[in-house]
């Protein structure tokens, strides 16, 4: 008895090696490692966290590579400890694991450590919003939350390319299951090839928010995935009235590990205090509004038309020319990445920053 205490009570410390105990296939390109301590030591660690691997590579400097990963497992399950990894097209630390990792091989890890954690949060509502592997963080908060007996009141988010590639849909269709306010909610780019897929498909936006969590303004958010991801997230919240000193993000890229080192969020916000100028170039007429009007308004308030139909951002009807200057544009789906880059804009849902010039 003397001889177990002294073992549980032992706390992980990465000076030791970790043993891979299992690999489970979780989509294409992805998989689960779980490992344990050899000592029997107990991993304690808050629901959010990363851990760094060190993971062997020919021919990089000192023959390995350094990569960061996401925590999927919970601190309330100690015993073990589990990365979710998904190898892109250029991996080389994450191709090694899902080519190579096995059960019974060791492997040098740092950590864990990160400032992303609802572990400390008062709140009683959550809104988890990821995309692909963003998701690891998102499990890990859920399951701990689960563990504990709380009562969960939370509307799950997660964007995938395609459903088949939706990580840990089964586990957490069967937490919902037993939850009544475990609120999944899965957007996909497209389907897959003979499978319908009846739920919501297209750009996560503004519109798809307010229907999959209508309550949105009384829950604390936490939002992982591509920095463009995250940035829609943000001006999606942001253009509908979110305190966004309630939401908390992590990225893909680079993990923070300590205050100091977190981010600053430059994010547009336009303000009614602050004026702008349109210059409707093929009309030339000139109108001086506020950041907070949008091009369409400044259009009608000078007596001209752009033909338009929704006005927030779906249809694409309004969609005009911009020359020169800037505007914050939140969309919904209403106009393409190469319109964008070509230089369109969404008259309905751009607020012009400064000088801009249109062509109407």
């Amino acid at each position: 008895m003397n001889s177990l205490n002294r073992i549980t009570s032992a706390i992980w410390q990465d000076d030791e090696l970790l043993e891979c105990v299992s690999v489970v296939p979780e989509t294409p390109h992805t998989a689960s490692f779980t490992f344990r301590a050899p000592s029997g030591a107990l991993f304690a660690y808050q629901p959010g966290q990363f851990l760094t691997l060190e993971i062997p590579a020919s021919g990089q400097p000192g023959g390995v590579v350094h990569r960061t990963y996401t925590i999927s497992s919970s601190p309330s399950r100690p015993r073990s400890i589990t990365v979710t990894a998904k190898a892109q097209a250029d991996s080389i630390g994450t191709r090694w694991m899902l080519d190579h990792l096995k059960p019974g091989m060791q492997i040098k890890a740092m950590g864990p450590a990160g400032l992303f954690t609802n572990a400390n949060s008062s709140a009683r509502k959550f809104l988890l919003i990821s995309a692909g592997s963003g998701i690891t963080p998102m499990m890990s908060m859920t399951t701990c939350m689960w563990d504990e007996g709380r009562d969960l009141d939370i509307v799950f988010i997660n964007c995938a390319k395609r459903p088949s590639e939706i990580i840990f849909q089964q586990r957490l269709e069967q937490m919902a299951s037993r939850a009544p306010h475990l609120d999944l909610k899965f957007v996909v780019d497209e389907p897959d090839i003979y499978r319908p897929w009846t739920g919501y498909q297209g750009q996560f936006n503004q519109l798809m928010l307010g229907l999959m969590a209508p309550d949105y303004l009384e829950r604390e958010v936490y939002c992982c995935g591509p920095e463009a991801f995250m940035q829609a997230v943000r001006d999606a919240l942001s253009g509908l009235g979110f305190d966004m000193d309630h939401y908390y993000q992590e990225s893909f890229g680079a993990p923070v590990q300590k205050e100091a080192d977190q981010p600053e969020l430059y994010d547009v916000v336009p303000d009614d205090t602050t004026s702008a100028e349109i210059l409707f170039a093929t009309s030339g007429v000139i109108a001086k509004v506020a950041e907070t009007d949008t091009v369409l308004a400044a259009a009608r308030s000078v007596g001209l038309n752009i033909p338009s139909g929704c006005t927030f951002g779906v249809c694409g009807t309004c969609k005009v020319k911009k020359t020169t200057g800037d505007v914050h544009m939140v969309h919904n789906g209403g106009i393409s990445d190469d319109d964008i880059e070509a230089g369109y804009i969404l008259a309905c849902c751009s607020n012009p920053i400064g000088k801009v010039e249109i062509e109407v």
